[in-house]
């Protein structure tokens, strides 16, 4: 079940950010990274803030041995005003929108318009090499919340020294349509309400540390439906780092827990296209005939790097049913996020 729900969604993440035609973005040439960049940038952010999530649903730590284990689906939501970016001229060297437009949707859109991309990049003789390109489209209208969903499954086991260690893992798992994914998490969770000594409330309070690896890979293979592109060896890779510091309190009392946290998340993202791309260019002269055609290949075109961090608050609460939990919570940062779910703690 563990493996079956965290495939599932790596499985959306390497579809949504890879499979929408976006290897026609090379056609861009040298803005070919800067293009995709504005592009999936509210995906990337939002992944990123979502994978710091779910770590905690209460601040007290198990007893010596107690253990856990967690499932949370999750969902950063996305800015309304990450729904689009805009197209600056001055930001690129070969690229121009028809019709006068001036923004382009995300891959965060709910909007299916098509935006087409002319490319005219000089060539010899005062001439040029031209193409054009959809961009592809948006995801968020084929889901409920515009956000970026990721189930979570995590294993907690209680230490010695009123400490909690906290483990998520899958080991490299690869699918038929070329698929390969693995991902390791580690968090340390420390009761320090120990020391203070409180006693009037069933207050807890803890300190908490986690670090979350990501890797996914995803073979591209040609597709009939893009002329004038073919593609070799070729696959897109999405690497992601997160880490975060967590102050959490929590009242526990028998039936409900009410828990809450600040603290301050860092994460990175590497989004890489790799392989060979043959393009096919039209030569153009300056009053638009088409005078040749050229071929070039690109290797290893695109090679991004994100980067996301910030203070962030939670409130949650959860409902115990003996060994069975029942929680939701609610994280105030820069793309806010949803966790809900279900958990079996044994002390």
């Amino acid at each position: 079940m563990k493996k079956a729900l965290l495939l599932s969604a790596l499985c959306f993440v390497s579809h949504a950010a890879f499979s929408q035609g976006f290897e026609t973005i090379i056609f861009a040439a040298d803005d070919a990274s800067t293009l995709s960049e504005k592009y999936v940038r509210p995906f990337v952010k939002g992944f990123m803030y979502n994978m710091n999530s779910g770590w905690y649903t209460t601040a007290k730590t198990h007893n010596k041995f107690g253990f856990d284990i967690t499932i949370t689906p999750s969902v950063s939501l996305v800015p309304s005003s990450e729904e689009y970016f805009d197209f600056n001229p001055s930001d690129y060297k070969h690229l121009t929108l028809p019709n006068g437009e001036t923004r382009i949707p995300s891959i965060m859109s709910t909007s299916d318009h098509t935006t087409m991309v002319n490319v005219s990049i000089p060539y010899e003789n005062n001439t040029f090499k031209v193409s054009e390109f959809e961009m592809p489209k948006g995801i968020a209208g084929d889901m409920p919340l515009n956000g970026v969903p990721l189930p979570m499954v995590q294993a907690g086991l209680g230490l010695p020294t009123r400490t909690d260690v906290k483990v998520r893992y899958v080991p490299t798992i690869s699918t038929s349509d070329g698929l390969k994914t693995s991902l390791i998490g580690l968090a340390l969770q420390h009761d320090i309400s120990q020391y203070l000594k409180i006693s009037t409330l069933p207050l807890n309070i803890s300190l908490l540390g986690g670090f979350t690896n990501l890797n996914v890979s995803y073979d591209l293979e040609d597709d009939m439906d893009i002329p004038d592109i073919s593609i070799s060896n070729a696959e897109a890779t999405f690497d992601t780092k997160a880490w975060t510091i967590q102050a959490i309190a929590s009242l526990d009392f028998k039936i409900i827990t009410i828990y809450g946290g600040v603290g301050y998340n860092q994460a990175e993202t590497d989004l890489r296209l790799k392989g060979e791309y043959n393009l096919t260019y039209y030569v153009e002269d300056p009053y638009g005939n088409i005078w040749n055609v050229v071929n070039e290949t690109i290797v290893d075109p695109i090679n991004l790097n994100f980067k996301v961090n910030g203070m962030n608050g939670t409130i949650g609460t959860r409902l115990n049913l003996g060994f069975f939990k029942i929680f939701a919570s609610y994280t105030m940062q820069e793309y806010n996020t949803i966790n809900g779910g279900i958990a079996f703690s044994f002390n």
